[in-house]
């Protein structure tokens, strides 16, 4: 009853930092299962699929009435993350434990420098692509922007997709900064569209690892309903926060569990 109680809150948490990120719950799901309850890390990434998958569709009850999701720039990226969805939940089940811990914690130090390097969000440009806007709680302005260097973020997103089933992640930890960073989308658009594409990423690497036996009901039903109730928390406090609390929570989540998961893998009681 302790491991389940725990399990529920640490879901909780996951699932409001996974809907208020744009990350999908996966960031925390994976490193807690693995470090605080001792699951094996294939069975914690399988887990974590679902999680994501909850995450996605309970956030964007929220995102969408807010207006704050661009369904079409997903929908295109989407394209290119299913594929390497695919890819990469194949690897994940014929790889060791050891190496995804390792490629997690690189992954998530990378994504940490990446919005460090920010000063403050974008300023919305209207490119006359793939154009939307949303009202903005936090600055009480509406926000009209368009995206850049659409193909460029397309193909990105393949390698996004590619570490979303190799890690169990949704992929949002990568597809975030490359909507932001690189397309010029507002990071609150960035985040509501990425919990749209992370639940059908997940949904399209989850498959792989229920045919390979990793979905353990044990672990998958209590992380699915904490994370259910805490999604719908988190879209709340992403639209009240401004840009720049909302990076460096990012940053900072990353940081800590890229750095638990990297003495993991090196053999480290942590």
């Amino acid at each position: 009853m302790v491991v389940l109680t725990a399990l529920l809150l640490v879901a909780f948490v996951a699932g409001v930092f996974g809907s208020m990120l744009g990350v999908g719950g996966g960031i925390v799901m994976v490193p807690m299962l693995t470090l605080a309850f001792g699951v094996p890390i294939k069975t914690a990434v399988a887990t974590s699929i679902v999680c994501v998958i909850a995450t996605s569709s309970m956030a964007q009850t929220s995102f969408v009435s807010r207006g704050m999701t661009n369904i079409r720039l997903g929908m295109l990226l989407e394209v290119a993350t299913s594929i390497g969805a695919v890819a990469g939940g194949v690897t994940a089940v014929l790889v060791d434990g050891r190496f995804l811990q390792v490629a997690f914690a690189f992954v998530v130090f990378y994504v940490a420098w990446q919005m460090s390097r920010r000063r403050g969000d974008v300023v919305p440009v209207q490119t006359g692509l793939l154009e939307a806007g949303y009202y903005d709680p936090a600055s009480g302005e509406d926000v009209r922007y368009g995206v850049r260097r659409p193909r460029l973020g397309f193909v990105l997103c393949l390698g996004a997709g590619n570490i979303s089933g190799l890690l169990g992640v949704g992929g949002g930890a990568f597809k975030v900064p490359i909507m932001n960073l690189l397309m010029g989308a507002p990071l609150k658009a960035t985040i509501a569209t990425s919990n749209l594409m992370i639940g059908v990423t997940a949904a399209t690497s989850a498959a792989i690892f229920y045919g390979r036996g990793y979905m353990d009901p044990y672990w998958v039903v209590p992380s699915a309903l904490g994370i259910l109730a805490g999604a719908r928390l988190g879209p709340r406090l992403a639209a009240r926060m401004s840009a720049r609390a909302l990076s460096l929570t990012f940053q900072v989540v990353l940081a800590i569990f890229g750095l638990l998961m990297l003495l993991k893998a090196v053999g480290v009681p942590v």
